[in-house]
């Protein structure tokens, strides 16, 4: 006999009173003590879209991205309970170790100190040598008694001088193409114009003197597929595929990062033609003038020079960036040859909602299902948000085999019932996008937020 989920009690009963919050708290809670940070995520979204001004669910919202690496996100919740003032310290060592992770390390000490001022319980002696408060110990040691313990794969020290970072196996050959990205027509196309068309055409780019190669920063909110959207476009042009996260450039040893991020690019252009894909790239560029320590400035000189192609011709090497949170990206990076075409990625429209679906359900059991009905109540969805309409409607129909013995294939009123219990995940970075569009539109950087927004 198969064991009993202690969770699913929860989930039977919120369904009787899905507006007790209580409930949907200790739901959470559960999930993320079992490890199943995702479901707690979307468990938390949903208790803030009816309680949008719950601190302590913000929290561990925040909490919950940063165990699932969501980096930017995390970085947007903290901000806004710290610019609030009565954050908790245990926010406020986050909130510290995030600075330091992006390179603003005097914010960061001065967080940390606030921290334990207020509450010398929450003292983090890992992240005190990172700061330089105090001798670096020999190997972090796990803390205790903190419900918002935040170790994680992305703040650990990175690998020693001298370490392999990515093996020759990690670079992939997707199979996937443009045809397995449902909708983005405008967003293709332009990668196309950039990425695509070069290397098919080469003898057209060159009569024109324009080199193969080039980089494309793709921004939007999670969820929308821009790392799909990479993956698709190696596939496209059957070139090598690279993911680079900033555990694989970050380290805690002196000029260490820079060496790494050289031998990344090196790895690229030895397998040209090469897509090189960096997820959550502010948090490798963030701003200079953000930044008091000069590690972090010398990383992203590195990073513009491997850009710029300085010692090493970039011919053939295609460069895809994505970021929840642009505005947190030096603007250097933004200059001609580097990210010189800057692609907002919005949550997909009516006909890429549907065309989302049909992908995701081709291989599943289910009746002539009408997508277009369905993505008509799913406005403002991420790819993110109609899998999840997809899971949720596929583990009502287990529920359903289980108790008559067979399966039944998925209905559209199943779905549409799905749809219902399903809050946008885009709502809350439009709501710090909106901000940024309105009042910090340098050089029309965010006009495409305002037109999506409707505000110009």
């Amino acid at each position: 006999m198969e064991p009993i989920d202690p969770i699913q009690p929860l989930r039977d009963a919120l369904k009787v009173s899905p507006e007790n919050l209580p409930l949907r708290r200790h739901l959470a809670q559960m999930l993320a003590a079992a490890g199943r940070w995702e479901e707690a995520e979307r468990e938390l979204r949903d208790l803030l879209t009816r309680a949008p001004d719950d601190r302590d669910a913000k929290a561990q919202l925040a909490v919950a991205f940063v165990r699932q690496q969501k980096l930017s996100q995390a970085m947007v919740l903290t901000e806004d309970l710290v610019r609030r003032g009565d954050a908790a310290p245990a926010i406020l060592v986050l909130f510290a170790r995030l600075l330091h992770h992006n390179g603003q390390t005097s914010a960061a000490v001065h967080q940390y100190k606030k921290a334990i001022d207020a509450e010398p319980s929450v003292r983090d002696t890992a992240l005190e040598a990172d700061l330089g408060l105090g001798s670096r110990r020999s190997a972090p040691e796990p803390q205790s008694g903190d419900d918002l313990d935040t170790d994680d794969d992305r703040f650990e020290d990175g690998p020693e001088p001298g370490a392999m970072l990515i093996s020759p196996d990690d670079l992939e050959r997707p199979q996937i193409s443009f045809a397995d990205v449902g909708g983005m027509e405008t967003v293709k196309e332009q990668i196309a114009l950039k990425i695509i068309h070069p290397l098919r055409h080469p003898e057209m780019y060159k009569a024109y003197g324009k080199a193969i190669g080039g980089g494309v920063l793709m921004y939007g909110p999670p969820g929308c597929g821009k790392t799909h959207l990479a993956r698709a476009t190696a596939g496209e042009v059957q070139a090598h595929f690279l993911a680079i996260g900033i555990n694989d450039v970050l380290s805690m040893w002196m000029g260490q990062s820079e060496t790494q991020l050289h031998e990344l690019f090196e790895q690229a252009r030895a397998h040209k033609p090469c897509v090189m894909f960096f997820d959550e790239v502010d948090a490798l560029g963030a701003s200079r003038s953000d930044m008091r320590n000069s590690a972090g400035r010398q990383l992203i000189n590195q990073f513009l020079a491997e850009l710029d192609g300085i010692a090493a011709r970039n011919d053939g090497l295609l460069i895809l960036a994505a970021t929840n949170a642009p505005w947190h990206l030096d603007p250097a990076f933004r200059r001609p040859g580097r990210f010189d075409r800057v692609i907002f990625v919005p949550p997909p429209d009516a006909a890429a909602r549907a065309a989302i679906l049909r992908i995701h359900l081709k291989d599943k059991p289910a009746e002539e299902v009408d997508a277009d009905a369905i993505a008509k109540k799913t406005d403002g969805c991420s790819g993110a948000d109609l899998m999840g309409i997809i899971d949720r409607a596929v583990e009502s129909k287990l529920r359903e085999a289980l108790a008559k013995g067979k399966v039944s294939p998925l209905t559209t009123r199943d779905l549409l019932d799905a749809a219902k219990a399903t809050k946008p995940t885009t709502r809350e970075w439009f709501a710090t996008a909106r901000n940024h569009a309105l009042y910090a539109n340098q050089g029309g950087a965010y006009d495409d937020v305002l037109a999506y927004l409707k505000l110009t």
